[in-house]
């Protein structure tokens, strides 16, 4: 099974790392691809560029086995819809069960994603749950009721169409947050991986003008 876990990851941080790895290790998950968005769709746009994002993912990721940097959004123009990229892992993976890997926030707003059906045509969807989560709303209802599992093993029986709620190590750090610590000249470190603090102070990233 492939795992595909998007975001502008501005920056990339120890909460996204930590939480992927539970997905990872919970599901027997072989690869995790990082995608880092090029234009964001459901947030504000992000601040730095793609190409430096990519950057600061690869040094991330670098040396974690099962863990890629996928730039395949840097290539493409327009809004980063996820549906056309997991259109994208399909034709490159036409069997193998695809794991759409996303926070409980996110779900709770999946019926007004573009083409939301067809996603769940595509891939599996992994939702990550911190254990305080409160349960999905209720306009979620009906998917659920049509689409959840709670077994691991029925996500690599078949290619996608499950619904799986999958807790996670609650890390109360947040992309936002470390934006507002480095602009008031306050440290990014032990909250963002070794390396990326490195890329970060070197380039001065996400400081006050």
């Amino acid at each position: 099974m492939i795992g595909v876990f998007g975001g502008t990851f501005d920056p990339i941080h120890n909460g996204h790392l930590r939480t992927a790895l539970d997905v990872q290790e919970a599901l027997g998950i072989r690869r995790v691809h990082f995608v880092p968005l090029r234009e964001a769709v459901h947030r504000d746009q992000p601040g730095t560029s793609a190409e430096l994002r990519c950057a600061l993912v690869q040094a991330a990721v670098a040396g974690q086995p099962g863990f890629v940097m996928d730039s395949r959004e840097l290539h493409r123009s327009g809004p980063s819809w996820s549906v056309h990229t997991l259109a994208s892992f399909r034709l490159e993976h036409p069997d193998e069960p695809l794991a759409f890997i996303m926070g409980g926030d996110a779900f709770n707003g999946f019926l007004e994603w573009h083409r939301p059906h067809e996603i769940l045509e595509l891939a599996h969807l992994v939702v990550m749950q911190r254990p305080d989560a409160t349960p999905p709303g209720d306009a979620l209802g009906d998917l659920l009721d049509r689409h959840l599992t709670r077994e691991a093993a029925d996500l690599h029986a078949a290619p996608s169409g499950r619904i799986f709620l999958q807790p996670v190590t609650q890390l109360d750090i947040s992309a936002s947050d470390i934006r507002e610590r480095l602009a008031v000249g306050r440290s990014a470190r032990f909250i963002v991986p070794d390396r990326v603090f490195t890329i970060i102070d070197h380039l001065g990233l996400y400081q006050a003008d």
